[in-house]
């Protein structure tokens, strides 16, 4: 990499970065994206591509592939063990998209580059950011190995421990939950339907079972203290203590695993002057109903049409109005995956209340609808003005 300067500086290329700078390149803008990590050194934990998130990226030339590729699941459904608490529709959603696609991480984070590329934009790696300093007119951008750079923003969308976020002084106040989560992609058979991502509570916790493309499963579970590698013998003791039991789910074989701590925060402003953020530098919140990168992509299309309004002359205002937005929606969602959270992790004391609670409000198509739309993100259309 050598001194130059950008209109936008993207430091992160996860789905929010690669995403603002597809929205910013094809809008004609001059963007650089930024990555302390080697090519394929990230991580896969995400793994749901919700409605509301393939409206938005429609116009940005990446659904077609996405859906294409994922696994079209029509049914999030919440269980107690063998017991159906409730059943949320998605194939009743009124969308190009009526059901939720099933893809890893890593997939949507190829589709997204490809079409980056394909506008005629790379991503320079590795490049660390040590440092920011921003002006009236721009910001200079200082790297690990000497180099700087100047851009008139920068984006930050790299991750929880934002180096952009905490060089600019912005507060990113929550906590972390006491369990520690385990994740990993198997091959299994058994008692899993294949046309639902199911939600289990039970006394030991609560585990996410997701079907994903080529046969495989995403399990995702709460645990006081996860292996760093976990292997068959422990997932297969996390489903037969909390997934179903008349027909058991076998695992066949472990393809990958890794561990995580959940924390959930919301930075304090999400913009500085110049500085802007996406993504989970931005929230963190707990996996249950898959929120999280979709809501860092949600950010990354507002983010990129607001600021190419701004670099064509309008009010950076228009960026004040981005930053309001994003953190009161990033509460809602945020607040909303605590409380799914919250209901998996409940006391035995409290557990067959729950039970009958979410049993009877099950039966009422409104709540069903209405979960339906939060889970989607559909119920943020508005947000967009579409």
């Amino acid at each position: 990499m050598t001194s130059s300067d950008t209109e936008v500086l993207i430091v992160g290329a996860g789905p929010a970065g690669l995403t603002a700078a597809v929205v910013l390149t094809q809008l004609g803008h001059r963007v650089t994206v930024v990555d302390s990590q080697a090519e394929g050194a990230n991580t896969s934990r995400a793994a749901v591509v919700h409605p509301h998130t393939l409206e938005l990226l429609e116009p940005y030339g990446v659904s077609e592939n996405l859906v294409e590729r994922g696994l079209h699941t029509p049914t999030f459904a919440i269980r107690d063990r063998d017991n159906l608490l409730i059943a949320v529709p998605f194939d009743r959603l009124t969308t190009r998209y009526p059901y939720t696609l099933m893809i890893s991480q890593a997939e949507t984070e190829s589709f997204l580059l490809k079409r980056l590329r394909e506008l005629g934009g790379e991503v320079l790696r590795p490049a660390t950011v040590t440092g920011l300093s921003q002006d009236s007119d721009g910001v200079d951008i200082s790297f690990v190995d000497g180099q700087r750079m100047r851009a008139r923003y920068v984006i930050g969308a790299d991750g929880m421990h934002s180096t952009v976020r905490e060089q600019a002084g912005i507060a990113f106040a929550g906590g972390t939950y006491g369990e520690s989560f385990t994740l990993a992609d198997v091959r299994l058979h058994g008692g899993v339907p294949e046309n639902e991502v199911i939600l289990y509570f039970s006394p030991a916790g609560l585990v996410v079972v997701a079907p994903l493309p080529d046969g495989k499963y995403r399990i995702v579970a709460t645990v006081d203290e996860a292996p760093q590698h976990p292997d068959v013998a422990f997932v297969q003791r996390l489903l037969d203590e909390r997934g179903p039991k008349a027909h058991p789910a076998l695992v066949d074989e472990v393809l990958w695993g890794s561990r995580f701590r959940v924390h959930h925060r919301v930075a304090a402003q999400f913009r500085d002057r110049r500085i802007l953020l996406a993504g989970d530098a931005g929230h963190v919140h707990s996996p249950a109903g898959g929120q999280g990168m979709n809501l860092g992509i949600e950010d990354a299309v507002s983010l990129g049409e607001c600021l190419s309004r701004v670099l064509a002359g309008e009010s950076d205002r228009v960026l004040d109005e981005y930053a309001a937005s994003r953190k009161h929606t990033a509460e809602r969602v945020v607040a909303l995956a605590s409380r799914l959270t919250e209901l998996a992790t409940a006391s035995p004391r409290r557990r067959p209340i729950r039970n009958v609670v979410m049993r009877l409000a099950g039966k009422v198509p409104a709540v069903r609808s209405q979960l339906a739309m939060r889970l989607s993100g559909l119920d943020r259309r508005a947000d967009f003005g579409r």
